[in-house]
């Protein structure tokens, strides 16, 4: 595994897995703990993936100690603004079944953010919470107020990130910070066709390597967190496999060209304070469930 050092001094698995759309039942567990056996140490979770509870169950049935695993979980938008969020802090790791997070996220770049960034930071201070960022900040307007009123600057991005949607603008944007992007949906799901890539597929070729691999290698190399998830474990397996090879710099060229091509995220601005508050509404059904 390949650790990278965040602005704040803590280490972090580069690779890690995403646990989005995993059910949150034994089954779910057990994939979890099948990633835990191949040698994920970084999971990802949120309050509105609904699965909480069962990180936290598979890490402590494990047998391994806390100290070797990086969890991450965010805060909805919903549960923004700074008592808001202090009392949803308190219920994330009563759900999480863990004496500390070791970096919660907010969400999404909307309502009131600095008052819950505030709460993060007051949980950082309490030692509740190890490091924090946030997830699919993208306005520089609003980039520009938190990162330079932020007693800890983000440590992380959050964002959509793959060979066909790549943010080198936000990536720029951020780096005087020392905040790194983390990749969502690194593998650009299925529907956008960048497995089957022509591109993609010669260079596998070339290293006997799956397309999957070289998506995530050059993710690696980008110097990117990537979070790929599958309830698949020859491909969990596969995917954790990408640090005996090394792409060339015309190979990393050729996939950097592929930029443009597609993205998952296509909800208009003007929808996502309906969409989030729905959602946010949803979350009390996933906290009485996981109680």
């Amino acid at each position: 595994m390949v650790y990278l050092t965040l602005n704040d001094g803590k280490k972090i698995p580069q690779l890690g897995f995403g646990v989005w759309s995993i059910p949150c039942n034994e089954e779910g567990k057990n994939i979890i703990k099948e990633a835990i056996k191949i040698g994920y140490r970084h999971f990802d979770t949120a309050h509105v993936y609904a699965n909480e509870m069962i990180v936290g169950e598979a890490i402590a049935e494990s047998g391994l100690p806390r100290e070797e695993f990086f969890v991450t979980s965010k805060l909805w938008p919903t549960e923004f603004g700074y008592k808001k969020s202090k009392k949803a802090l308190d219920a994330m790791l009563k759900r999480c079944r863990l004496d500390y997070l070791d970096m919660v996220l907010l969400h999404k770049e909307t309502m009131d953010y600095m008052g819950a960034y505030k709460a993060l930071e007051e949980y950082v201070d309490k030692g509740l919470i190890k490091s924090i960022g946030v997830s699919n900040f993208e306005t520089k307007k609003k980039i520009d107020n938190l990162w330079k009123n932020a007693k800890y600057k983000p440590t992380m991005n959050q964002l959509e990130s793959h060979p066909y949607r790549q943010r080198e603008d936000l990536n720029g944007l951020t780096k005087e910070y020392g905040t790194y992007i983390e990749s969502w949906s690194p593998l650009a799901h299925g529907a956008s066709g960048l497995l089957r890539d022509p591109v993609i597929e010669e260079i596998a070729k070339s290293h006997n390597k799956t397309a999957a691999q070289i998506v995530l290698r050059w993710h690696i190399q980008k110097g990117y967190v990537v979070i790929p998830m599958t309830s698949n474990i020859e491909h969990m397996r596969q995917n954790f496999e990408i640090f005996d090879f090394e792409l060339s710099e015309e190979e990393m060229s050729s996939i950097d060209g592929l930029n443009g091509k597609y993205r998952l995220d296509n909800m208009p601005k003007w929808m996502e304070p309906i969409a989030h508050w729905f959602q946010g509404f949803g979350l009390r059904g996933i906290d009485k469930s996981q109680q």
